[in-house]
């Protein structure tokens, strides 16, 4: 018994076939909007590659820039179908491709569901990638005169001033390296004197933080400077004042930043999903209509569609047979390749002993 069977009428078999082509085209569409904002995201992380550690969440904005350029591919091919379904002529060509077609844009459809589900997934990730990656550009912050780490500064400051953060998790995060290069030390004064001795490593630590830590909103000027020192500074406590520097770690504002992104992705995935369900089940609905009416005297009568030919059961138990079969094709049975093989060395002993016995002609 087929499943989800209509009745189609040769002007409802034109109407479905406009139909399917315009959504086709609306499903094209949406191929490329999934292709532009998988490498808007590319192009975010890869802004930020600096203060990551590993590339593991490029696989969402990679496989939405697979699957929008293969959806781009077979929805244009679905209306390619739809222009030819109504001519016995041209539409048998696409009988041999139409099973790849739904194979493919199903897997298409999983590989955007999986998309949705990764974006949540991998958020433990992408903490920890940018955990580490920060911690090491706070710990190269003064190297602009080592090879490979000229532009880390620059990367951190810009940072923390477009998004509004400090440190990694905090400000203090910068009380725990030198951030400040050698170069600009001078070794003579007595207070950098000090603060090298007293320090286990020889680092020159300081309760301060770099410029772009300072938060232009509030109507004190910045203190960099003796962060934790109430007494050099005037109306300062240390325990209740703000200290005119962002709260917020960097961390916290780049995971919650991608994190947005990716989840504003989810509906519109979603969305795409759904549009690219309903051109598969019209097209499905099409080729068994356009296939009934072909194996009809005339063409014109009334014919019927499906998705299933049989019940879900009944086309499961097939599926299972079919690819067990193929299985078993696959298989080489041992004992068998060893009797073809001793066979086929029997057949070659016999002929060269019939050669042999074959007496040679006089010349």
């Amino acid at each position: 018994m087929a499943l989800l069977k209509m009745k189609f009428t040769q002007q409802r078999r034109v109407r479905l076939a406009q139909g399917l082509w315009l959504l086709s085209w609306v499903a094209v569409m949406c191929g490329a909007f999934i292709f532009c904002l998988g490498v808007y995201l590319k192009t975010e992380l890869l802004r930020r590659a600096e203060v990551m550690d590993n590339t593991e969440i490029h696989v969402v904005p990679n496989i939405l820039m697979m699957v929008g350029l293969a959806s781009m591919g077979t929805n244009w091919l679905a209306s390619r179908i739809c222009q030819d379904s109504l001519d016995a002529s041209r539409f048998p060509r696409w009988k041999v491709f139409l099973l790849a077609w739904f194979a493919v844009a199903a897997l298409l459809c999983c590989l955007l569901f999986s998309v949705v589900v990764l974006s949540y997934a991998l958020q433990g990730h992408l903490e920890e990638s940018l955990k580490v990656g920060l911690r090491n550009g706070i710990r190269f912050y003064k190297d602009t005169d080592v090879p490979g780490r000229c532009f880390q500064k620059e990367t951190i400051d810009r940072l923390q001033m477009e998004f509004r953060c400090c440190g990694n998790n905090n400000f203090k995060d910068w009380f725990e390296v030198q951030w400040v290069s050698s170069r600009f030390l001078d070794f003579t004064s007595k207070d950098v004197k000090d603060r090298i001795r007293s320090n286990v490593d020889g680092r020159y630590l300081l309760d301060g933080v770099p410029y772009s830590c300072c938060n232009p909103a509030s109507p004190r000027p910045c203190l960099q400077y003796h962060l934790t020192d109430n007494s050099a500074h005037f109306n300062y406590d240390y325990q209740a004042d703000e200290l005119n520097l962002y709260n917020r770690g960097c961390r916290q504002a780049l995971t919650d930043y991608y994190m947005e992104l990716m989840n504003s992705t989810g509906p519109g995935v979603l969305s795409v999903i759904l549009i690219q369900m309903s051109v598969i089940l019209s097209l499905r609905y099409l080729q068994t209509a356009v296939e009934g009416a072909m194996a009809l005297e005339n063409p014109e009568d009334e014919s019927e569609g499906y998705i299933l030919e049989k019940g879900l059961k009944a086309t499961f138990e097939d599926v299972k047979a079919t690819v067990l079969a193929m299985v078993k094709l696959a298989k080489v049975d041992p004992a068998a390749a060893e009797e073809s093989t001793a066979a086929g060395d029997g057949e070659k002993g016999d002929n060269a002993t019939e050669k042999a016995a074959t007496p040679t002609p006089a010349s």
